[in-house]
């Protein structure tokens, strides 16, 4: 038992330096740590400790995924039509908001910066794991898939939302930092097909993981990996395979379903949610999402919901009144799908990552693409119906093709408002970014559709070329 403490402690110890040492991940000096593999996966126990590590890290201190001020969740609604700062000087959002962004050093940039570079820090630990994995001997099979196919969607999951907002980035599969201090930029397509192989091998490797460990809904799954691969096939425009695969998904009444009352989506371990997040860290009292505490900051929020994204809303819709406030003091909407922004050892709310609404407007979306409108209608009436709209099916059954594509790309808007970009990445990929958004932001430029690169990484990697327009 001993051995066994020390082991995870080395390995928790290796994993707290690489969070200090690898925020400049893309190009890095030899590194004043070092993973020995053989120690750290010398049993099932210390390879799946590895994995809880990244889980920790996703919420902790990696500003991309954590919900909080330099996520994509916030920056991106602010670069698309959901959020305005609250502040007509702010030196941060204000340049996201107007897509301005800076690549030097003003808070902005700093903002950006720490975005691309939290998300290399889970790039680098999925690496680390992927090559202890390779050296260990005596993790179990049944240990080693789990923890594999765990790692691979994680770096996955991150490298997809590196392209959406970056366009072209480093492809890095290993810990190497001679290799990586020199990385290159690659293409869309290349990382694209890494991401496909991570997913489609974690699918394989965790083909007999169905449930929730504990009932937790923070571990990645069968239908986690799949959630993700539907998206992919969507953005891909793969219709026949993301309607198939989402069914799949949507067929697992047993674990999923659309919730009637939207005040119970984003409680933790909802039967909505396909993956969350937790707040709860060993070592950290508040038990509130980082969503939660951003944007139900009552006297301090510096993002509010944009005007015209209210005036929008039904007033009929429960998403209005369920997942809207308003801030009586400042006179602004805020988002409240998270109700909890205070709290302390007293968990109710996980951080929603990957939910089955979605799963049902992919296949919406699928199928009216291909022409199957009737079956997409049912699917859009899903969230609809939820929240008390009129369904097409009665009002207008007989809605054409495209029609029906601009009301499930509304829906979509209307559903995912302040969770994970949607709405930017769904601007991008529709390829309505400029027609949407020049009208409203007088700087508009089409290269805005990704951010630049950072400056502070550039320097030190001649390598990495800027984006056009920055």
């Amino acid at each position: 038992m001993k051995s066994k403490k020390y082991k995870v402690v080395l390995m928790l110890l290796s994993s707290s330096l690489l969070m200090e040492s690898c925020e400049d991940f893309v190009d890095v000096e030899t590194p004043n740590y070092k993973m020995v593999t053989e120690t750290i996966f010398a049993d099932d126990e210390t390879a799946i400790a590895a994995v809880t590590g990244i889980y920790n890290e996703l919420f902790v201190s990696t500003d991309f995924a954590n919900g909080n001020i330099n996520s994509v969740t916030v920056l991106s609604g602010m670069s698309s039509d959901i959020f305005e700062t609250t502040s007509a000087t702010d030196s941060r959002y204000g340049p996201f908001q107007q897509n301005e962004i800076s690549p030097g050093e003003t808070p902005d940039a700093m903002a950006n910066y720490e975005l691309w570079s939290s998300a290399y820090t889970i790039i680098y630990m999925s690496n680390s794991i992927l090559e202890g994995l390779a050296h260990a001997t005596q993790v179990s099979d049944q240990a080693r898939n789990m923890v594999e196919g765990q790692a691979r969607f994680i770096r996955a999951f991150t490298y997809f939302y590196l392209i959406q907002l970056y366009g072209n980035v480093p492809l890095i599969l290993s810990t190497d930092y001679r290799l990586n201090a020199v990385a290159e930029r690659d293409t869309v397509e290349k990382v694209m097909e890494q991401i496909t192989i991570d997913l489609d091998m974690a699918l394989s490797l965790l083909e007999n993981v169905v449930d929730y460990k504990n009932i937790e809904r923070i571990h990645v799954n069968r239908y986690v990996v799949a959630a993700l691969r539907a998206r992919v096939y969507l953005y891909a425009r793969n219709w026949e395979k993301a309607e198939a695969l989402s069914s799949r998904i949507i067929e697992q009444t047993s674990l999923y379903e659309v919730l009637e009352d939207p005040d119970q989506v984003f409680l933790k371990n909802s039967r909505e949610a396909i993956w969350q997040i937790t707040p709860i860290v060993a070592g950290i009292g508040f038990s509130y999402t980082r969503e939660g505490y951003f944007f139900r900051g009552i006297n301090s929020s510096p993002v509010k919901l944009s005007d015209d994204f209210i005036a929008a809303m039904d007033t009929k819709d429960k998403r209005l009144s369920h997942w809207v406030g308003f801030n009586k003091s400042r006179e602004f909407y805020y988002p409240q799908k998270y109700k909890d922004g205070s709290s302390r050892n007293n968990v109710t709310e996980y951080s929603m990552v990957l939910r089955l609404a979605e799963q049902h407007l992919i296949r919406a979306e699928a199928r009216a693409m291909q022409g199957k409108l009737k079956e997409a209608i049912a699917d859009l009436d899903v969230t609809r119906n939820r929240a008390n709209l009129d369904l097409i099916s009665d009002t207008n059954p007989g809605i054409g093709q495209e029609a029906l594509l601009e009301e499930i790309m509304a829906e979509r808007k209307r559903e995912f408002f302040s969770e994970w970009g949607h709405r930017w990445l769904d601007l991008k990929r529709t390829g309505k970014a400029t027609a949407i958004l020049a009208p409203i932001k007088p700087q508009w430029q089409p290269t805005d559709v990704y951010y630049p690169i950072p400056d502070e990484d550039r320097l030190k990697n001649p390598n990495l070329e800027q984006n056009e327009g920055y």
